[in-house]
């Protein structure tokens, strides 16, 4: 899980620590959008509105339109927070991977890739696992489909958010000989909604309060049929 805790170290934004009657310019629209971040982790998309997020800020209601012109674009705004934060955990477990090193051989790259997937998957449930509130406010169906990878604010340190890494990460398998060309159409979706799905029976079903150590078992049987389904 240090992935996850070095993830949550860089990416969470510190809420204000006071109240503050007045802003410099930019600092109020900061102030809101952390003050929505944090209602996002304690309960979920539907907790973050605009009149609790301009009282955690120390403003007035009003204020808050000059920034956001309505509860949706707040909503958006942590939404973005809320993928980047994903895509982050998805990379940091990609940074852990040790780096081929001289001359590699057709072998090498193929376990490399295999193991670019699984620490792609393995990212996105230890997100879920230590940010539910962020994580159903980044995949939550009551907003409008998320952007494709048109969002900086959406994306990781390397300018992709989840689904584009999940994306590149199947790319590398049809490179390296793993994923024949022609079953790489629609295969995110195939992986996505593997380790979604077990994401959401931690969360809220059946496997919810299961030890972290079950579940990282779990996630790891699951990336293993995805590994062999693709």
């Amino acid at each position: 899980m240090g992935a996850v805790n070095q993830a949550a170290e860089m990416t969470h934004p510190p809420v204000a620590p006071s109240p503050r009657s007045t802003y410099r310019h930019g600092d109020l629209h900061r102030a809101l959008l952390e003050a929505g971040v944090s209602l996002a982790r304690d309960g979920g998309p539907a907790a973050v509105t605009l009149r609790e997020a301009t009282r955690r800020a120390g403003v007035v209601p009003n204020a808050a339109y000059r920034h956001f012109a309505s509860h949706s674009e707040l909503l958006a705004a942590v939404r973005s927070h809320a993928l980047a934060s994903a895509a982050l955990s998805m990379e940091l477990e990609l940074e852990a991977l040790a780096p081929l090193a001289g001359r590699r051989t057709k072998a090498q790259v193929a376990v490399q890739a295999r193991a670019r997937l699984r620490a792609v998957g393995m990212g996105y449930v230890r997100f879920a696992v230590a940010e539910p509130g962020l994580f159903r406010t980044a995949f939550a169906s009551l907003l409008p489909p998320a952007e494709t990878g048109d969002d900086p604010a959406a994306r990781g340190r390397s300018g992709l958010g989840p689904y584009q890494l999940l994306a590149a990460a199947l790319d590398e398998l049809v490179a390296a000989g793993v994923l024949p060309p022609g079953r790489r159409p629609h295969a995110e979706f195939v992986a996505w909604s593997a380790v979604h799905g077990l994401a959401m029976l931690v969360m809220d079903g059946p496997l919810h309060g299961t030890p972290p150590r079950e579940i990282e078992s779990l996630t790891e049987q699951v990336l293993d049929m995805v590994d062999r389904g693709i």
